[in-house]
């Protein structure tokens, strides 16, 4: 069973509940759709006040040409929308141009989601909390999540119906305080089950010293998000990658991520995941952390959603604060 590579590489604009875009023009060789969710509820915490919020709410647009003799041309730009209001309505978060082969893979340049999250995203499911170490200031210039001024590479090769290995390449440019930057990921996919692991340096300029940020990742999952029953787990060491300020940061940090998930065929998703970040040259728990959350499909592109996270405390001296989320999300 040959997969395009259109479909393993794209996934991840999507990743949480539904695959969400409406195809609004396709004919023998070009189509065009619209993507992305609004999401709005309430948060607070055991230490804050109650809140209105929005889930990452964004909008996007794709298009595809058959340039025939095996090759789809792609590209896709999407952005963040404020839903308070101000003079800066939208932000980009995505904006890229592809082109795939089944057979010769798929190479894409601009912002996009990183080789790196092909493995570290696993984790990355419900709406309300997960992965939080994925997502630092300097996401978009390190290649954690997305990724800024991206060339990448990604191709599937299969050995059977059910079995198959996922190869990802990335490479940044000189961005500011940081050096041209470098990934892989591998992924090995065998029936129902996945492993992979994946690697991210280069360079990073602080005022008084240049340092080698590396992000070294294994993770493993069971199932599919929202079809049953749903287990991932992600590790990740990690050198000079994550800062605590402007110009600081942390030598050496480990991250850990696990959840669990069941979707029953009522369309009620129960899941419980945890999450933690360790300074191992100090010894110190950064945060740790634990949340149950459930979602329910009112339709398919109608979530709603609550959850509660528990803060399982540190060793940094901050104030331990409980959060709960409740809200909803249409899909576009």
């Amino acid at each position: 069973m040959k997969k395009t590579l259109l479909a393993i590489t794209i996934p991840a604009l999507f990743i949480a509940n539904s695959v969400s875009a409406t195809e609004l023009y396709s004919d023998e060789v070009n189509t065009f759709s619209v993507g992305g969710h609004i999401s709005a509820g309430l948060t607070g915490s055991d230490e804050g006040d109650t809140g209105v919020n929005s889930v990452a709410p964004r909008i996007n647009f794709g298009a595809t040409r058959d340039l025939g003799n095996g090759f789809t041309a792609d590209a896709l730009v999407e952005w963040s929308i404020n839903m308070e209001g101000g003079e800066q309505a939208l932000s980009t978060r995505l904006g890229y141009l592809g082109l795939a082969h089944d057979v010769y893979g798929r190479a894409a340049i601009g912002t996009q989601w990183a080789p790196t999250f092909d493995v570290t995203g696993v984790a990355d499911m419900p709406i309300a909390f997960a992965n939080d170490f994925l997502y630092s200031s300097d996401m978009g210039s390190a290649g954690t999540a997305r990724a800024d001024d991206m060339v990448s590479y990604r191709n599937s090769f299969d050995f059977s119906d059910n079995m198959s290995l996922n190869l990802g390449l990335g490479w940044q440019g000189v961005q500011e305080d940081y050096d041209a930057r470098y990934q892989v990921a591998l992924s090995f996919d065998f029936a129902k089950f996945s492993v992979g692991v994946a690697y991210n340096t280069g360079d990073v300029e602080y005022t008084t010293n240049t340092e080698t940020a590396t992000m070294a990742n294994v993770s493993a999952k069971y199932g599919s998000y929202g079809q049953g029953l749903y287990v991932a787990a992600v590790y990740g060491q990690n050198d000079w990658v994550y800062r605590s300020g402007s110009e600081n940061a942390y030598e050496e940090t480990t991250d850990a991520e696990f959840i669990v998930a069941y979707a029953f065929a009522n369309s009620i998703n129960v899941s419980l995941n945890y999450e933690s970040s360790t300074d191992e040259k100090k010894s110190e728990t950064l945060y740790s952390q634990s949340a149950l959350q459930v979602e329910y499909n009112f339709l398919p592109n109608v979530v709603g959603y609550v959850g509660y996270q528990v803060d399982l405390g540190n060793d940094i001296n901050v104030a331990e604060d409980n959060i709960w989320m409740i809200g909803g999300r249409i899909y576009l």
